[in-house]
């Protein structure tokens, strides 16, 4: 099989002799062969199953679609530089752009897997930049938990977060439009910023050549202190406009950067008490997770103090997530290379689907609730921590010192501070679930 993660998800070609598995997806053709998508709605993999027939002599033909096929089934048995090697030569057999996708994001996996940081960022840049790679894939495939939580990571989400010609721009255009949603007046305000700087500019221009003339004199100069006077307003507005302008530029860099860190901790995985993995976008609209970064002392201490209001802190749907400088561990992910993923729990769906996927989607996220206790465990604490001292950074803390982050019940940060939290005076900060502000909240 080959696989590549387009919007979350990986694509995997099958050969011909498989079977195709029905699922609730969207279908169509991709080439001239027979060819079917399979798109499961939540996070999984894509399915294309090739139907044409093919000769003993064209199966041994190789292909680029060939080669991502060994180079899978060589990754499933544990060899993966042999699977690399067949991603390599994918690569250099005139691969479609589909294809060519596909060997690239699976070439960065295999090198996530052995540790090779640049070179997975250099497969990964590419596959963004002219094989139109979702950067979303990369923040939520399990499979690059290990390579999310190296420095390589974080200077390619950097270069996504600005756009440019070396790795495209659809990461920065989809934070620009969650943007806009936050901050929907800030295009209003640089039209008239550019409109009004550009009326004070051709006014100045009018009255250069006056105030030349009023400081000539003569019987038919104008008034110097007025012609002085009009010139000093349409410079001192061009300086205003052009600062607030700048200003505001600055503030929305900031709100892209803020943006990107909330959607780096959504994708983050937490072990429930039942010993479900879940990602925390899941447990949106259901819990206040409070996130405990320290030493092991100081966040074991937080935690006794926390059992003492424990039945109001879940009242108000407060899920402890303690994390421990300095015990990262490999991801368990890496074990499974490129296989399933688990199943994840299914969202409420949008209005236009059908009974039957709203009552399974309701249940689904009723049983996610009953699982839900006082603590969760982090997995990848790696990643973890490396999102903490991001924000420690955006905040003016020293990374690495102790703090706390609570999240809102939309999965935003409703505010952090050093050290532990004060238990008591968050019991009488946080409305209970039921209250009208935490409707409001959702």
């Amino acid at each position: 099989m080959a696989a590549f993660a387009l919007n979350q998800q990986l694509l995997c070609f099958s050969n011909s002799h498989s079977r195709t598995t029905t699922k609730p997806c969207s279908a169509w053709l991709l080439s001239s062969k027979t060819s079917v998508f399979s798109i499961p709605r939540k996070k999984g993999r894509f399915s294309l199953t090739s139907c044409n027939s093919q000769s003993s002599s064209e199966a041994n033909t190789q292909t680029a679609e060939s080669c991502v096929n060994l180079g899978l089934s060589l990754f499933s048995k544990g060899r993966v530089k042999d699977a690399l090697v067949q991603f390599e030569t994918a690569l250099d057999l005139d691969p479609t752009p589909r294809e060519a996708q596909a060997a690239l994001y699976n070439k960065a996996c295999c090198h996530a897997y052995l540790r090779e940081g640049k070179k997975a960022a250099d497969c990964l840049r590419t596959a963004l930049r002219e094989y139109n790679l979702k950067f979303g894939t990369v923040l939520n495939d399990p499979d690059l938990a290990s390579f999310r939580a190296l420095p390589e990571f974080k200077e390619l989400q950097e270069e996504a977060r600005l756009g440019g010609e070396d790795i495209g721009y659809g990461f920065r255009r989809d934070l620009k439009l969650i943007s806009e949603v936050q901050a929907p007046f800030r295009g209003v305000r640089r039209f008239f910023y550019v409109a009004f700087s550009a009326a004070a500019g051709i006014s100045l221009l009018f009255t250069i050549p006056r105030l030349f003339l009023a400081i000539k004199g003569g019987g038919d100069a104008p008034d110097l202190w007025e012609t002085a006077g009009n010139a000093a307003t349409n410079i001192g507005g061009i300086i205003v406009l052009v600062a607030l302008f700048l200003w505001d530029n600055k503030k929305e860099e900031e709100q892209l950067a803020q943006i990107t860190r909330d959607e780096t901790l959504s994708r983050l995985p937490l072990r429930l008490s039942t010993n479900r993995v879940v990602e925390l976008v899941q447990l949106r609209d259901t819990v206040r997770p409070v996130i405990l970064a320290g030493k092991k002392d100081t966040v074991s201490l937080a935690m006794q103090k926390a059992e003492r209001f424990r039945t109001e802190l879940l009242r108000r749907g407060v899920l402890l997530v303690p994390v421990i400088w300095g015990e990262s561990r490999a991801p368990d992910v890496e074990k499974k290379g490129f296989g399933a993923r688990q199943k994840a729990a299914a969202s409420l769906p949008s209005i236009g689907e059908d009974f039957e996927k709203r009552t399974q989607s309701v249940i689904a996220k009723s049983k996610l609730k009953a699982e839900i206790r006082f603590r969760a465990e982090v997995v990848s604490p790696a990643e973890w921590e490396r999102w903490i001292r991001d924000q420690q950074k955006s905040e003016g803390v020293t990374p690495g010192e102790d703090v706390y982050v609570i999240l809102r019940l939309d999965g935003r940060v409703r505010r952090s501070g050093k050290g532990m939290p004060d238990w008591p005076q968050i019991v009488n900060e946080l409305p209970p679930m039921e209250a009208f502000l935490s409707k409001l909240e959702r």
